[in-house]
């Protein structure tokens, strides 16, 4: 293309910019991401680059097209694909659609789109793709290893609770046993257990520690079967007693002998070890029940654990379940137990709810669809 031909083609593309974008979006809505976005939504940046591309074209020059479209929306733009669920190939294929509908433009309008235009556009386009990717990419590794360390935040404070019902049963054990396997042995062996449990304890609390501030969603997967829920109940207060220690609370299995539940077993438990655990540290020497009915038709079932403990403030009771919140004294703990809960029941489709008054106890309620 001549001088006049490169800005008449600059020209083209401004006057016909609409026409232009709307052409690319019924391409566009065959990408599965790109099916249900509105208009705004969908055109995003590529307008601006329309822009980019007509200005370069004029200019003559390619020189600084980069420095340019690094310092406007391409990257912006990868990061609202990524939270429209774009893959990279569909990033990639979205500008190359654009590329297509070009060159059909300057097709139609007897233009041949060569030499210097035909490296401009590939330049503004493939360099608007570059940073765009980049910054999809950069975006999704950073909350992967979010969603890793969180996940990790979750088994490292569910660890905590079987960690201190050891170290409480291995004191038990150690007032006890002593005559029976003499004094030296028993003593050298409940030493060697207290340690090891006490370097087990901070390790957990380091880590706990580093990822307790982690505020993007865990990805949960589950295995969900058809269990019987009264005996895990059932198995969970045994695993648990030590830990009740020399409190007087007592653990009341209020679940139908014959209830099934359709849930993935090991987070269940962990959702129980977690309100039972909670509930015995707000509820030491009173009562902490846990029942289960069914509700609806579909054989959905609601379970809860209730305690008759220190109940919780109202002004605290709509963020209980958030992250690093907690329903009492916030250096008690730090505030992943209900925020576990709430994560595993809704990986089920399930809800989580709560119910408490200052100084009458506390029940917290979840549903599990069948």
């Amino acid at each position: 293309m001549s001088n006049n031909d490169l800005d008449e083609f600059a020209a083209l593309i401004e006057r016909e910019r609409e026409r232009l974008l709307s052409t690319w979006r019924i391409q566009i809505r065959q990408l599965p991401s790109a099916a249900g976005l509105d208009t705004p939504r969908l055109n995003d940046h590529m307008p601006g680059i329309l822009i980019e591309l007509a200005m370069a074209l004029r200019s003559r020059s390619d020189e600084t097209i980069a420095e340019t479209l690094m310092e406007g929306s391409p990257p912006a733009h990868g990061l609202q694909r990524a939270d429209e669920g774009f893959d990279i190939a569909e990033i990639v294929a979205e500008y190359n659609i654009l590329r297509g509908c070009i060159h059909d433009l300057a097709t139609a309008a007897g233009l041949v789109l060569q030499g210097r235009a035909f490296h401009i556009v590939n330049r503004v386009l493939d360099s608007a793709i570059g940073i765009a990717v980049q910054t999809f990419a950069a975006h999704q590794a950073a909350e992967v290893q979010k969603r890793r360390e969180e996940y990790l935040g979750f088994v490292m404070h569910d660890l905590r609770t079987p960690l201190n019902a050891v170290a409480l049963a291995a004191r038990v054990l150690e007032r006890t046993l002593p005559a029976a396997l003499g004094e030296a042995q028993s003593g050298k062996m409940f030493g060697s257990m207290r340690r090891n449990v006490m370097q087990l304890e901070a390790l957990v609390g380091k880590i706990l520690d580093e990822n307790v501030h982690v505020k993007t969603d865990v990805g949960v997967k589950i295995v969900k079967r058809y269990l019987d829920l009264w005996p895990l109940v059932e198995a969970l207060f045994d695993d648990l007693y030590p830990v009740l220690g020399t409190r007087h609370a007592q653990l009341i299995n209020l679940v139908p002998g014959d209830m099934v539940v359709y849930a993935d077993a090991v987070l269940l438990r962990r959702v129980f070890q977690n309100l039972i655990a909670n509930a015995i540290k707000y509820a030491p020497s009173g009562e902490i029940t846990v029942g289960a009915k069914s509700i609806g038709s579909n054989s959905a079932v609601e379970c809860w654990v209730s305690d008759d403990g220190m109940g919780i403030k109202k002004e605290l009771l709509e963020t209980v379940f958030e992250k690093g919140k907690t329903g009492g004294d916030e250096a008690a703990g730090t505030g992943l137990g209900l925020a576990i809960v709430k994560t595993f029941i809704e990986a089920h489709g399930g809800m989580v709810s709560a119910e408490s008054a200052e100084g009458r106890g506390s029940t917290f309620r979840f549903s599990l669809p069948n």
